[in-house]
């Protein structure tokens, strides 16, 4: 303690620790408070101590095993190795450290045989075993040096290569198969796990979810799938030794509607009633069929691609192109027919009567249409004739021969019902 041995109010005490010793406490001074006690401090001294000594490779140490203030250790090389610095003692200092000390023994053999990307782990006097460093594995090769009789290393053959993914740079290509670059060793097949999960955000009932096993020895193995147009997917490749799982979302685009099976006819009639069969399809609930009439004039100016809709109601020429009916295909069964000109609406579109004496196409065009993109196809689906004279001289007999049957028929019922009645 250091103080002027008063005790009145505000006096102080300085403490320090004795030689050998330091203090691990908090505080070291103490003061004299106004109700007459010092106040408390957390002042503690402990014995310094070194601890262990430094490890130096290839030495064996010569000390008394004590590690307090003072202590001394001395380094010797080992057999087989030669000291290379001078100083080869240490001491503990009052700092509770060892001083610094460079020794360094080497082998009769000299260095060490240095490897790229490795470090030494253990050796003695004429063998040493080298390790990849942290973020590097063993790419074949022995991982031993040994020095031999002559003095000179047998290098190791060990080659430290960088720990990369076992799946890296994963793409989708055209829309149906993945790709990726494979970490292995060159000769080693590899077992992969394909997983696939669709879904659709305008048919939410929708999943396509499938899973594919693939064994490989190429460095960059591929795998082509059978993919759904207008679907988000995510694909999960796992390298099943390496429990190695990569993961790349994509989505497919729309594709060209499948075509129905069409029968294609030449009439002559105001009403032709026209037939087809179509072929369930997951793209049904984005797309839906346009049926067209075209007057035989016009055909060789029709667009399939023109995203106009001509709508017979509201066009000035009533005889141009327009639309007559719109059917979504999700609402048609697996067959639909359709009679041209029967004065019904179909899909917002008038189905107006074929003007007598003209000729006309009947187009049908199959859309697709998803997210601002669409795509279509389309079929000459008949070719409809104006009525004939011969067929127009033949209704007008049937129209004569139902009329006269009719008055007949009226004369016998009016006279029957004269004669009951007198």
């Amino acid at each position: 303690m250091f103080w002027d041995q008063r005790t009145n109010m505000g006096s102080e005490v300085f403490y320090q620790c004795n030689f050998g010793y330091k203090n691990v406490g908090e505080g070291n001074v103490s003061h004299c408070m106004a109700d007459g006690a010092w106040d408390q401090i957390t002042f503690l001294c402990e014995e310094i101590d070194c601890g262990e000594p430094l490890f130096i490779p290839n030495t064996k140490m010569i000390w008394n095993r004590t590690s307090l203030i003072g202590s001394v250790v001395y380094y010797q090389c080992v057999e087989g190795y030669y000291n290379t610095s001078g100083i080869n003692y240490t001491e503990c200092g009052e700092n509770g450290l060892w001083t610094d000390i460079k020794l360094q023994c080497e082998a009769k053999c000299g260095p060490v045989p240095a490897l790229a990307n490795s470090e030494v782990v253990w050796q003695n006097v004429s063998a040493v075993m080298h390790r990849c460093v942290e973020g590097f594995h063993s790419w074949r090769g022995r991982n031993t040096s040994l020095c031999d009789i002559h003095g000179k290393w047998q290098s190791a053959t060990i080659r430290c290569r960088e720990i990369k993914p076992p799946i890296s740079d994963l793409v989708f290509l055209n829309e149906k198969c993945l790709r990726w670059k494979a970490d292995k060793y060159e000769a080693d097949a590899e077992n992969y796990q394909v997983e696939i999960v669709g879904f659709r955000a305008y048919q939410r009932s929708f999943h396509d979810k499938r899973k594919k096993l693939l064994r490989s020895i190429s460095d960059h193995p591929e795998i082509c799938l059978n993919l759904l147009p207008v679907t988000n997917y995510t694909f999960s490749i796992t390298a099943l030794s390496a429990r190695f799982t990569s993961t790349l979302t994509a989505k497919t685009s729309l594709r060209e509607p499948q075509a129905p099976e069409i029968v294609y006819s030449e009439v002559e009639a105001p009403l032709p009633t026209l037939w087809l069969r179509r072929f369930p399809n997951t793209l049904d609930p984005i797309s839906f069929y346009q049926v067209f009439v075209c007057p035989l004039d016009g055909f060789l100016l029709f667009d399939c691609s023109s995203t106009r809709n001509p709508d017979f109601s509201i066009q000035r020429k009533s005889h141009g192109l327009y639309i007559t009916a719109q059917v979504h295909l999700i609402d048609v069964w697996k067959k639909m027919n359709l009679t041209v000109g029967d004065g019904r609406y179909y899909g917002g579109f008038y189905n107006a009567p074929l003007q007598n004496g003209r000729d006309y196409y009947i187009i049908l065009r199959a859309v697709s249409h998803w997210g601002g993109a669409s795509k279509h196809c389309c079929f000459i689906w008949a070719k409809v004739s104006g009525t004939s004279y011969l067929m127009k001289v033949s209704s007008l007999y049937a129209a004569g021969s139902i009329g006269v049957v009719a008055l007949a028929m009226c004369l016998g019922y009016c006279y029957t019902w004269f004669f009951k009645k007198t």
